[in-house]
């Protein structure tokens, strides 16, 4: 089970500002092929209070952004795996994701979908340690957006396969 994450701190209304948090998942696998990890929203926009929302992260190219990044006229939410067995997509050269072998904290952001989005593999077993994984949330409201006032809520199912 992963833990819940709270975002914070608590972004205001109007004015903007960023709020972060994260959990780690820990996969834990004998099977010699070793394991996949996989992560997903079960709602598009994922991050919603009533009928508001935070529109899902939109990378400016094919891969995942560098630097989390809004207009200042829009809010958006995302998510960035970091670990030692985080996919290529997430990796970076210290300027672009995709590329590289680089893991920068707080680095390759991308949108939540409502697809499974391989985040982490592994080609052997890890028994009996594991292999941490550190899930990384932001929501990020432009200096110019109104925001409105809620508690918002965004649901993820994180699965683990044995290869």
């Amino acid at each position: 089970t992963v833990a819940d994450v709270t975002l914070s701190p608590s972004i205001n209304s109007t004015g903007g500002g960023t709020a972060n948090g994260s959990t780690v998942v820990t996969v834990t696998t004998d099977d010699p092929a070793g394991y996949e990890l996989y992560i997903k929203a079960s709602s598009t926009p994922a991050l919603k209070s009533g009928s508001n929302s935070f529109a899902d992260y939109v990378p400016a190219g094919a891969n995942p952004d560098l630097t989390f990044t809004v207009g200042a006229a829009t809010s958006a939410f995302g998510f960035s795996p970091e670990g030692s067995d985080i996919v290529q997509k997430y990796k970076d050269n210290g300027s672009t994701c995709n590329a590289g072998s680089s893991d920068t904290t707080n680095a390759c952001w991308n949108a939540l979908s409502t697809v499974n989005e391989l985040i982490a593999k592994k080609t052997t077993g890890n028994h009996p340690s594991g292999t941490a994984t550190t899930l990384k949330f932001r929501a990020q409201s432009g200096v110019s957006n109104v925001q409105p006032v809620g508690t918002y809520t965004a649901t993820t199912t994180v699965t683990a396969i044995a290869l």
